[in-house]
């Protein structure tokens, strides 16, 4: 090598020496300050320890107020908020059934004192060992409308926002209730295909053009028959059972025409049942064959049912209709136990008056005139 070449590595070296020589002389220092003092070093330590430790309690207390203070406002059962209800309706789950639902239950022969067996039935939940810190204490008015449609038996659509109900956790860090909460879940909007879109709007155009045009509107039998029959004011109404029956036996013990609970019951040849009155006028008016499926039918055809179907229509519950009364009658005990409320009424002001010259005269027995007026006296009294 050169002269200059090997001053310049020399000159390198040494510096690398120098180096080397201070820092083995700082790391001497730390241990002999450690070796001196070793009990301040571990104060310190434990010190910067318990202040974090501190820190993390406090934060994840604050943390757990917030995830329980976020449940409030959600459902237990199907995990929806309350803010999405513009009356923010709410039902405690530990709390006592409220008397709508009570009366659905009566009408379905159920009872239930609490929210927690009614939800253990519809939902298949126990809510009994809930904790506050992890379950929701109330539930939406859309899971309360689900339980009573469940139970009042109403042709409608029951709608639940999920498939099952909802399994809630303990708050952690990936904790869905405090991110879903926070953050709000955005539905993604899928753009249409141009094409596609065009194609939907020529179907529709076209679809508007082939509709036919409509014709004279067509007269419902069934509405007319009511028409014809007009029993609203001398037949009772299915809703005046007591019981809330299935749809199909209510509609085997009413009649065909009217849709009224069957008063004096005639059967057909082809085995369907009506009222006597109702069946006759409709004979009448609209020709000799069965309102339900049009076999020929006539007046000498009708028959009354067998009697162990009408022990089974007499003996049905029905409510009574006076407000200060909240009885159960039997069907074939109604007209007297009302006969008995206006009796009761009209007791005071009721005062006999016979116009028809002898108590309990024979028809026979008066002119013309007189027989006209005591018949109008005992069509009266009959009512």
């Amino acid at each position: 090598p050169l002269p200059e070449c090997s001053h310049v590595a020399n000159h390198d070296k040494g510096k690398v020496a120098d180096s080397l020589d201070k820092a083995s002389e700082e790391q001497e220092d730390v241990v002999g300050l450690m070796s001196q003092d070793p009990l301040r070093t571990d104060t310190e330590q434990n010190n910067s320890e318990a202040t974090t430790d501190k820190d993390a309690f406090h934060m994840n207390q604050r943390e757990t107020e917030a995830h329980q203070t976020r449940l409030q406002h959600l459902c237990r059962i199907c995990g929806g908020s309350f803010k999405a209800d513009p009356y923010k309706r709410s039902h405690p789950v530990h709390g006592p059934v409220d008397n709508v639902m009570q009366a659905v239950l009566r009408k379905k022969e159920k009872r239930a004192t609490s929210w927690p067996e009614l939800l253990a039935k519809v939902f298949k939940i126990d809510v009994r060992g809930d904790i506050d810190t992890i379950h929701p204490t109330n539930f939406c008015h859309n899971c309360w409308n689900f339980i009573q449609k469940k139970f009042s038996n109403v042709p409608c659509e029951l709608y639940f926002p999920r498939k099952g109900p909802v399994e809630w956790h303990p708050h952690s860090s990936s904790c869905e209730v405090c991110g879903t909460l926070s953050r709000g879940v955005k539905r993604k909007q899928q753009a249409l295909n141009p094409q596609v879109s065009k194609k939907l709007k020529i179907m529709a155009r076209r679809a508007r053009q082939i509709r036919p045009v409509r014709g004279p509107k067509q007269v419902n039998s069934k509405s007319l028959m009511k028409k014809i029959v007009n029993c609203n004011k001398i037949h009772l109404s299915t809703k005046n059972f007591a019981v809330d029956y299935p749809a199909d036996f209510v509609k085997a013990v009413s009649c065909q025409i009217c849709e009224h609970i069957l008063a004096d019951p005639v059967e057909t040849t082809c085995k369907h049942l009506f009222c006597r009155v109702c069946i006759l006028k409709c004979l009448k008016v609209m020709g000799s064959y069965c309102p339900s499926c049009r076999y020929p039918c006539f007046p000498t055809d009708l028959v009354s049912p067998v009697k162990s179907f009408l022990s089974i229509l007499n003996n049905l519950p029905l409510r009574c209709p006076a407000k200060e009364c909240d009885e159960e009658i039997s069907l074939e005990k109604y007209c007297h136990h009302l006969s008995s409320h206006k009796d009761a009424k009209d007791k005071e002001g009721y005062v006999h008056i016979n116009k028809g010259g002898r108590p309990r005269q024979h028809l026979l027995s008066l002119t013309r005139r007189a027989q006209k007026h005591r018949l109008r006296e005992l069509k009266l009294q009959v009512k």
